[in-house]
């Protein structure tokens, strides 16, 4: 292979060495001096001396010169043969009449010649598509407006202008075969800026080919794809719509369905419990026995319209629009009512309970009916999937701001795998063959409700000893009368002979408390209580109250719904009925008074306000209240 002279492009500057040796010779030739003014013997000895010094220092030099010069030049030579044999690329120059002079190791391999074979015998256009060098010759006589000649011109056209040139073209191989070379061309020039030659530096664009070609095959089935997809929209919108409107009426007839389904539920329900509070309250009071079965048919009834309320909740969790009434509530109340629930199935199975006796109430800032619910769910698990003669241990304890409550059986526990696939909705952990019915989703609800309610729900399990499922809500403190500046509690006074009648709707007991504590130090009022919308529209309808005081989110039908149905009622629609809510945000308050609210009260109850907004709602019932018959209780 032919090469080239190799010498270095810089070599670095001597200048320093060189006024080094020049300050030395200075200083030698003033003490050579100095010595020359002297007489006698030394002066000539100095003399010497320094002649002799003056003589070492130049050989010195020259030998230094001499030494730097070959390893500078050696090193730009190692350079030089590093680049000219790489492998990776082509490296081929030329005479200015375009001949072949250097062909490197990149260029054997890419093409498949010797250096041997081509240097003073080929040009570049010998190893390029004749084609390609012709329709390339044509468009720069357009673009420049100047005839070229193909072939090694219209290689070498720009860069014989000094323009860059970079492009395209493909080469032929010694074996005919063909492949994309993208080539770089730069003009060599002497030291007077004539031309001498040409450096084609080239690299092999198979690759970058074969990946546009894919990529543009993706384009056009891409392309293909989406002009199929417009074309059957297009051409099927007239179903679409149809089919959005066959889904609208199924939605719509599911929720009719479900929301009939409640209400013929609801019905008897609301009998049931109305008639079991009369006997609750009969005189003489039932005895001890009948108190009992009295309060489990309560209890589990409330329990029964909670669980209709919810076949509704699902729908709406899982629509993302399901509603909270999130405000403080005693943990250890909610835990009392599901002991009394859940006692019968836990003795039906001989598995001993343990709740926390009464002490510490663990207010949480939580939704209530939905914070029964979660622990229903947990505990009925942890009977079911208990063993015979087992136990059932629910603990509450605070942990900083947060509040745990844990529910945690002896059964056989849940292995690893288990554990992974426990909130995947319908699947019941291979109890799908066993004696116990379910369908797999009460945890998946279960956690999407803790998870609304910006809680977090989790298990520990070990196989053989038994499973803790536990969740976690933000602590609060119990709820609270808001007295202003020097404001204090009524005092309690006596009953008179007329008293009118308060209604008030809320399924929250500590809320409930707060309001008999205020209505017992009136003497002109008494109270009636419902915990759900239904109970407390039959009690508006049979004792026909002068005021309803209701709560908006309630289990089951709304504040909402309820005002709505009691302004439908002829027997009900002149009571004034007040809202009182945890919904305290200023469009809440303007839905409320919208929606026909006389007043929209807001917890927690500020004690002046709430006073002053019964006097004006007693005043108006008085004025605007039917017959004294009708207040008669039916």
């Amino acid at each position: 292979m032919h090469t080239v002279e190799k010498t270095p492009a810089s070599i670095p500057s001597r200048w320093p060495m060189a006024l080094a040796f020049a300050f030395s010779a200075i200083v030698l030739l003033a003490v050579a001096v100095l010595a020359w003014h002297e007489s006698g013997q030394t002066a000539i000895l100095i003399d010497a001396l320094v002649l002799l010094l003056l003589l070492l220092l130049i050989a010195l030099y020259r030998r230094t010169v001499a030494a730097a010069l070959p390893r500078q030049v050696l090193k730009a030579g190692a350079l030089q043969d590093a680049i000219f044999n790489s492998a990776n690329f082509s490296c081929i120059a030329t005479d200015a009449q375009g001949v072949i002079q250097i062909f490197n190791v990149g260029a054997e391999r890419m093409l498949g010649y010797e250096a041997g074979e081509v240097v003073d015998r080929l040009t570049p256009a010998s190893i390029s598509d004749a084609q390609e060098i012709i329709a390339r010759a044509q468009a720069l006589s357009l673009e420049l407006d100047t005839p070229i000649t193909p072939g090694v011109e219209a290689l070498v056209f720009k860069a014989m202008r000094g323009i860059e040139d970079i492009y395209e073209i493909t080469h032929i191989r010694k074996d005919g075969s063909r492949f994309p070379a993208m080539l770089s061309v730069t003009a060599l020039r002497d030291a007077q800026s004539k031309v001498i030659g040409y450096l084609l530096i080239g690299t092999d664009n198979t690759v970058r080919r074969q990946i546009e070609a894919e990529q543009a095959l993706l384009d056009q089935r891409l392309q293909e794809q989406q002009q199929y997809t417009r074309s059957l929209v297009e051409s099927n919108n007239a179903e679409l719509e149809k089919a959005r409107q066959v889904a609208d009426k199924a939605n719509r007839a599911k929720s009719e369905f479900l929301s009939s389904m409640s209400h013929e539920l609801r019905t008897p329900l609301n009998a049931v419990l109305g008639f079991a509070q009369l006997m609750a309250s009969d005189v003489p009071p039932p005895t001890v026995p009948q108190q009992r079965s009295l309060d489990q048919i309560l209890k589990g009834g409330w329990y029964l319209l909670r669980l209709i309320n919810e076949i509704l909740d699902l729908a709406m969790i899982e629509s993302g629009k399901v509603t909270m009434s999130e405000e403080a509530m005693s943990l250890l109340d909610v835990l009392q009512d599901c002991q009394a629930m859940i006692a019968p199935q836990a003795e039906k199975r001989g598995i001993a309970m343990h709740f926390p006796r009464c002490g510490k109430a663990f207010y949480v800032h939580a939704d209530r009916t939905r914070v029964k619910q979660v622990m229903i769910n947990l505990l009925s698990n942890a009977i079911k999937y208990n063993q015979g003669g087992g136990s059932v241990r629910v603990e509450c304890r605070q942990r900083g701001n947060r509040v745990r409550a844990s529910v945690t059986d002896s059964g056989a526990g849940l292995s690893t795998e288990q554990m992974a696939q426990l909130f995947q909705p319908f699947n019941r952990l291979g109890q799908e063959s066993g004696m116990e019915e379910g369908t797999g989703i009460g945890l998946v609800v279960t956690r999407q409700l803790v998870e609304l309610m910006g809680g977090e729900i989790g298990v520990d399990s070990t196989v053989g000893v038994g499973t803790t499922f536990w969740v976690e809500f933000k602590a609060s403190s119990a709820p609270e009368l808001v007295l202003g500046q020097g404001e204090v509690l009524p005092v309690v006074q006596e009953n008179q002979e007329s008293l009118r009648t308060l209604l008030y709707v809320e399924d929250n007991p500590a809320n409930l408390a707060l309001v008999e504590q205020l209505i017992a130090r009136r003497s002109d009022l008494k109270l009636l209580t419902a915990i759900d919308a239904h109970l407390g529209m039959d009690l508006a309808r049979t004792y026909q109250p002068d005021i309803i005081l209701m709560d908006i989110n309630l289990p089951g039908l709304s504040g909402f719904g309820a005002l709505r149905l009691l302004h439908d009622d002829p027997l009900t629609s002149h009571i004034p009925v007040m809202a009182l809510s945890a919904n305290a945000v200023p469009r809440d308050i303007e839905k409320g008074l919208e929606a026909g609210f006389f007043r929209y009260l807001t917890k927690p109850i500020k004690v002046a306000e709430f006073m002053d907004a019964l006097d004006v709602a007693l005043h108006h019932a008085a004025a605007h209240g039917l017959a004294d018959d009708i207040h008669a209780p039916r």
